[in-house]
């Protein structure tokens, strides 16, 4: 049986409450270039079923607006419209709102003490990934991990396995060696078919989903005082996901296959 290795984690509702942000500078973009459009919590918790903010907005023009003609051609519109949402939402991060999620933190510096490698595989922007981990974790922090794969990297996103296979490849590891942190069925999906067993820490946007095939769902990492609800699968009496919780979870993962 294969030994963890590596932690492989999600961005965006992993390891912070991003969603909103996102949500809250698409709003601010759609005024600036005077659309009326407005997603709501609603909604958006609907479209992030569309993984990537591009593919995202072309949905919803395409199933909301199908009658909307851009000032130029789509392509160029949407890109344009999304490089201006990435740069409102790395100003609303950067301005300090948004701590990581509870257990982030330490499981982090757990993790690197006890010589687990860590990646991070997610469908958000580079940029979006540099100022959420420089602002909410440290200024050194991007050097934590080995392999940042995110974004248009691969060109199929989840619940593809494409960044998944991607981050193996670059850090010359087999999937039996690596444990997925995810918050979204997309992701669990994406996990899956790469191989990689998965723990799911859900999130304000995906409680509720179904996570079926994860190993082990909780509703979030937990600290010390402020222990995990079990959603799903067993934490053997665990309060807070830790290091040696994780190989628990890969271990019998593993032998379950």
């Amino acid at each position: 049986m294969s030994e963890l290795k590596a932690l492989l984690f999600d961005v965006d509702g992993t390891l912070a409450e991003t969603e909103e942000v996102h949500r809250e500078a698409f709003n601010h973009l759609f005024a600036e270039y005077g659309l009326d459009w407005v997603w709501d919590r609603d909604l958006y918790r609907e479209l992030l079923a569309v993984t990537g903010g591009k593919e995202r907005i072309r949905h919803y023009i395409e199933r909301y607006h199908p009658e909307f003609r851009p000032p130029k051609d789509l392509d160029s519109f949407i890109a344009e419209l999304h490089a201006a949402k990435t740069r409102k939402y790395g100003e609303i991060i950067a301005s300090g709102r948004v701590p990581l999620r509870p257990g982030v933190r330490r499981l982090l510096e757990e993790a690197r003490a006890e010589g687990l490698r860590l990646g991070i595989t997610t469908t958000t922007s580079p940029d979006n990934v540099r100022v959420l981990l420089e602002t909410s974790l440290s200024p050194e922090s991007l050097d934590w991990f080995e392999v940042i794969a995110a974004g248009a990297v691969v060109p199929n996103k989840k619940p593809a396995p494409d960044i998944y296979l991607y981050a193996l490849e670059q850090m010359e590891l087999e999937p039996g060696a690596c444990l997925a942190i995810e918050d979204s069925y997309n992701g669990v999906r994406s996990a899956l078919g790469a191989g990689i067993p998965v723990l799911v820490t859900a999130s304000a946007y995906t409680e509720g989903e179904d996570f079926n095939g994860a190993a082990l769902v909780v509703d979030q990492l937990g600290e010390p005082g402020q222990p995990f609800r079990v959603l799903s699968g067993e934490a053997g009496g665990a309060q807070w996901v830790t290091p040696a919780l994780l190989r628990e979870v890969h271990a019998r993962s593993l032998a379950g296959q």
